[in-house]
């Protein structure tokens, strides 16, 4: 199994590890089949009945691990494989895939006439991170041990990968006969085309491959004609059904969603965002829930806000994103899978294929820059046909977003806003005013959230444009609105924010001792370094009196709009430029356009990202040319940056 987080692809073949496993909870629990059995989740197809027939050895690591009968994407998948046919699989999250490619691949190797060579690589899973990578190695473990000579090996990112590189050099590898790639849509998403690409072009091509994936786009499909031949398209949908909680609300219909979950939305202002949220949690503190928020930024803050909210102190509250140490992601995500009841909050790098047991409740604080992840994250729970809800808060603009879903086969139904609820931004602010780590957290979540909402994939519905910045602030408890390009130069609403009086925000101290120590030895410095190079005075124009102003007319709006656009697609030019010339390096080009503090479902695939970020900066560029020729000043755009050139 292969993770491709940090851009990795490399080849499998060792015995298992101990280092690489993940402390987690298989996929394979009697109990889930036994529930998901009782639920009609299953057909009455029998893995022991299936054609081609599966060999006893394997049919009897299925018993012990409570699995008699196949879930419809496993009677539809594994047929096919077994037949010498690719396999493009399109299943709803949560209904068994991993079964559906690990089955088939330890039969086509158990088939083979000749023993493996000691340096022969059979097959390849590639998934999308290494949570789920750790986790289908899990659960392969049971199956692969009826194999005779043959072992596995977990390769996955954030470890020492020159000591990778070494142990795959060492035991060689040049066969393969079976590819898997698992939640391809992702894996595409993440920026790794061109990854999987160079991987194909490396392996033979009288091999078997299977896509797995809760949603087909564009890019599977293209990838499923450069790298499968004649495959088999395998789409299992569900259908919609009344549950207890919503009857004769719900339509029955085909469906994206799993059986037994119910989705809600529920449309709130900004300023009482937070607030809902912590009445939300109050009301189901008996339950294991998953909070999605929009940036590591954001996830690193809540985490540190909540504990300190009255009504959850003493609830378990961890937090788990994609810019976190690999054994701090492992050590959270077993805590998180161990407890009975408590919060993850996290990022969309919870979003895909991790199968943590008994998660009851979804609350997507914040919606998805991709809508194709939605149902990634609501799908972590009524798993294998188990019972869930999930729910997503939207402002009173984003409420096209639900019509949106709906079109797309993911039906919500609303819950009402609270009229009234515990305002907890005054103990958000008190925590900030006691402690500098809070209101730096604050601002840096606050910063990356307006970022990552500026590259919003619906960015006709989430407009950023449109954002309320002084209720937005009033909902993460700022003290201050932080100074930032967005609210520099353009006309947000600032209306709704109150400002804390009497507060010099210089001296808020940090809680950290060493910190705070470390904080003053460096306004000592700087005192110094002015008071040895103090700036000159700049004197002062006399004040003009003001004019009245007159109310724009809307094309005079329009036109100021426009400048304001173009503006900002110049910056990003010459960001591009200098980062072409090498005048400035890829990290500060990140910041400079706002990608630094954002993770975003991109949490995983920041390093693998850049080239998407430079072919939209190609783009830019080509629009400015285009809006210059339209008003004749395309030319006069390159000969000033000729000439700045030429003064540097």
């Amino acid at each position: 199994m292969v993770g491709m987080e940090k851009a990795q692809s490399l080849k499998p073949h060792e015995g298992p590890n101990p280092k690489h496993s993940a402390s987690m909870a298989a996929s394979t629990s009697s109990s889930a089949a036994a529930a998901a059995a009782r639920k009609g989740a299953l057909t009455d197809q029998r893995f022991s009945e299936l054609s081609p027939a599966l060999s006893p050895e394997v049919v009897e690591a299925l018993d012990r691990g409570g699995f008699q009968r196949c879930t419809p994407v496993q009677a539809a998948a594994i047929p096919h494989l077994l037949s010498h046919k690719d396999v493009a699989v399109d299943a709803a999250t949560g209904s068994g895939k991993t079964l559906a490619f690990i089955v088939p691949v330890v039969e086509i190797l158990r088939r083979r006439s000749s023993r493996p060579k000691s340096h022969e690589v059979l097959a390849l899973i590639i998934s999308p991170t290494r949570e789920l990578s750790s986790q289908i190695f899990n659960v392969a473990q049971p199956f692969f041990a009826t194999l005779n000579g043959v072992s596995s090996m977990l390769l996955v990112g954030g470890l020492d990968i020159k000591a990778e590189l070494k142990k795959v050099e060492e035991e060689g590898a040049n066969i393969l006969q079976i590819l898997i790639l698992d939640e391809a849509d992702r894996l595409l998403d993440m920026g790794f085309q061109k990854h999987i690409n160079f991987i194909l072009s490396m392996l033979p091509k009288l091999r078997r491959t299977g896509l797995y994936s809760a949603t087909q786009t564009k890019a599977v499909a293209d990838l499923s004609k450069a790298g499968l031949r004649n495959p088999i398209r395998v789409e299992v949908k569900t259908e919609a059904k009344s549950t207890s909680k919503d009857a004769g609300q719900q339509e029955l219909g085909p469906s994206k969603t799993p059986l037994g979950l119910r989705l809600e939305y529920m449309i709130c202002e900004a300023s009482k965002k937070s607030s809902q949220l912590v009445d939300f949690l109050v009301q189901n503190s008996g339950k294991k829930i998953m909070v999605y928020f929009a940036t590591c930024a954001c996830v690193d803050y809540w985490a540190v806000v909540l504990p300190l909210i009255n009504s959850l102190k003493g609830s378990p509250i961890i937090a788990y994103h994609g810019k976190m140490k690999q054994g701090l992601r492992e050590k959270a995500l077993a805590s998180f899978s161990a407890l009975s009841s408590g919060v993850l909050v996290c990022t969309d790098v919870a979003a895909r294929g991790l199968d943590i047991p008994s998660v009851d409740l979804i609350v997507q604080y914040d919606p998805p820059q991709d809508p194709n992840v939605f149902i990634h994250r609501a799908g972590r729970t009524a798993r294998y046909d188990q019972e869930g809800d999930a729910i997503v808060f939207l402002l009173p603009k984003e409420d096209t977003y639900v019509e949106f879903l709906k079109l797309r086969g993911v039906p919500l139904t609303e819950r009402e806003c609270p009229a009234y609820t515990d305002d907890v931004i005054p103990q958000i602010r008190s925590a900030a005013l006691e402690d500098r780590n809070v209101m730096e957290k604050g601002l840096r979540a606050f910063v990356s959230f307006v970022r990552a909402y500026k590259e919003h994939h619906c960015s006709y519905i989430f407009r950023w444009k449109d954002l309320e910045i002084g209720k937005l602030a009033m909902e993460y408890g700022l003290l201050q609105i932080p100074s930032m390009p967005e609210v520099k130069h353009h006309s947000l609403s600032l209306e709704g924010f109150i400002p804390v009086d009497d507060v010099d925000i210089t001296q808020i101290k940090y809680k950290d001792k060493a910190r705070e120590k470390q904080r003053k030895k460096a306004l000592k410095r700087k005192a110094e370094e002015e008071a040895q190079n103090p700036k000159p005075e700049r004197k002062r124009a006399p004040e003009k009196p003001e004019k009245p102003k007159r109310k724009k007319t809307g094309k005079q709006r329009q036109s100021i709009q426009t400048k304001e656009d173009l503006d900002e697609l110049a910056h990003e030019y010459q960001l591009l430029k200098k980062l072409k010339r090498g005048d400035i390096d890829e990290e500060e080009y990140e910041k400079l356009t706002g990608f630094g503090d954002s993770d975003g479902d991109a949490s995983d695939g920041d390093a693998s990202n850049l080239d998407e970020r430079k072919e939209k900066g190609n783009k830019t560029q080509k629009k400015l040319k285009q809006r210059g020729k339209c008003k004749g000043g395309s030319k006069k755009f390159e000969g000033r940056t000729k000439m700045r050139s030429k003064r540097r």
